[in-house]
């Protein structure tokens, strides 16, 4: 491509549909997301309405993400191989769908069922977003404009979902927070086989053994990490499935280091930048799950916010995050990955590490306020970059494969983290001499602090990043 091509201005109706082709796809995006946290403040409602244990309460949330982390490299692949139009299509039509079914649910099992639902919808469509991002926005200034924006749906719509929920539990009802995707599923549906264009697709065969092994690990891995939190780390059940997908995950690399047409191409990990930018995004989410999970209790159960004032603390992260999205695609070009990672991880640190100080007396001005500014500024240095790092320079016929594994790794990653913070919770909260409010905020800090040890991890990835050269620079 010519450096007149890549300069010269897009003409204004070019300009409204590439628009509207991004609209749709972040809205997409925004909502696979969302759903992830959208039903955290309504949790209580739902276990009084449905009879939901205290144990099974928890599967409301985890049925979506085991499902959703477990199935993404499947979806990814299969994106590249039947049409990513296709897939994001399909998967955002079964996502509405189940949504619609949630919404409707009379009793826990039908929720739960719901929730699976979503997940394999989100693991049909996720995938295909990000790919379609990339094959679609082939100008480079507009690639990481593009790109940077989905970052931020990605990073600030866990902060949305509180803000959300919080809003809908409060004004309508918990059910709401599954009705709300259906208008917007719907409208996805019927205009992205009108305005999104459909990349050449591969004649080519479904790598089975690696899809099968894969998808089976990634989803006992999730499974191992999400029982761990309730369970323990020493359950049989826990153990069993570690162990399973440890086994199953190394199967898979071999499988995909002999066949010809592999699920995830092991190339995609040549690359230095590429590499370190996938382990971020393993490392980053584990810290930032903290912040949503244990401070949403803190807010509600020490501090005795009401739905929606826990939802609308989380605003600033979430503008700032949006707002970062916003300066990357500036940055980006003039200076490379690495300062804007290291500067974002270290924000993140001491952010994280801030509420490691929380007492039971810690108001929202600063004790809270304060980390949640840190976390929005530096997630959005941090994560918008990550995006470009690893779709820029991709192959167009890996782009499927190469975002399953970005999404992959973010999905088990806050999983994982969650799985981690939540048992160093309970190990805290059973062996302190301390009870009631004081017991509980021990146990919160102890879970900040080793997320900041997640996030200084996320640190020290930055640290390996390459300067690009001017060729390779997106």
């Amino acid at each position: 491509m010519s450096h007149q091509t890549l300069d010269r201005a897009p003409a204004p109706a070019a300009r409204t549909r590439s628009g509207l082709v991004l609209a749709i796809i972040l809205t997409c995006q925004l909502m696979l997301i969302l759903d992830a946290t959208v039903m955290n403040v309504a949790l209580p409602r739902i276990q009084n309405d449905l009879g939901f244990t205290p144990t099974g309460l928890s599967w409301v949330m985890t049925a979506y993400s085991l499902v959703f982390g477990g199935l993404l490299l499947l979806g990814g692949r299969a994106g590249d191989l039947f049409g990513r139009r296709r897939m994001f299509v399909a998967g955002t039509a079964l996502f509405t769908l189940a949504s619609l079914a949630g919404g409707l649910a009379n009793s826990a099992g039908l929720l739960i069922a719901a929730r699976v639902l979503q997940g394999v919808g989100a693991a049909m469509a996720g995938p295909s977003t990000l790919a379609l991002v990339t094959t679609t926005f082939t100008e480079a200034k507009a690639r990481v404009r593009a790109l940077s924006l989905f970052s931020a749906m990605s990073s600030g719509g866990f902060a949305i979902g509180l803000i959300v929920g919080g809003l809908l539990t409060e004004w309508i009802s918990w059910r709401a927070a599954l009705f709300i995707n259906v208008p917007f599923g719907l409208a996805i549906v019927l205009l992205a086989p009108r305005f999104v264009p459909e990349p050449e697709r591969r004649r080519a065969h479904l790598d089975l053994p690696g899809a099968i092994t894969g998808t089976l690990g990634v989803g006992s891995l999730v499974f191992a990490f999400t029982h761990a939190a309730s369970d323990g780390w020493v359950n049989p059940v826990t153990l069993g499935s570690l162990a399973a997908g440890l086994v199953l995950l190394a199967g898979f690399v071999a499988i995909e280091a002999r066949t010809a047409m592999p699920l995830v191409p092991l190339r995609l990990f040549a690359d230095r930048n590429r590499s370190a930018a996938y382990v971020s995004f393993f490392f980053g989410p584990m810290a930032m799950m903290s912040m949503f999970f244990f401070l949403t209790q803190f807010m509600q159960d020490i501090r005795h916010f009401a739905a929606l004032a826990t939802g609308f603390a989380f605003l600033p992260m979430a503008v700032l995050i949006f707002t970062m999205s916003r300066l990357v695609p500036r940055l980006l070009p003039r200076y490379g990955p690495k300062p804007l990672a290291v500067t974002g991880s270290l924000l993140m640190v001491a952010g994280v590490g801030w509420l490691a100080m929380l007492t039971t007396d810690s108001a929202y001005f600063p004790a809270l306020l304060g980390p949640l500014v840190l976390m929005g500024l530096g997630g959005g240095l941090a994560f918008a970059p990550l995006n470009v790092i690893v779709m820029a320079t991709v192959p167009t016929e890996d782009a499927g494969a190469a975002g399953g594994v970005l999404q992959t790794m973010q999905q088990v990653g806050s999983t994982l983290g969650l799985g981690v913070l939540v048992t160093v919770f309970g190990s805290v909260t059973r062996s302190a001499g301390t009870t009631g409010a004081q017991l509980t905020v021990d146990g919160m800090t102890a879970a900040f602090a080793t997320a900041a040890v997640f996030a200084a991890g996320t640190f020290l990835v930055a640290l390996t990043f390459r300067r690009a050269t001017a060729s390779a620079r997106p």
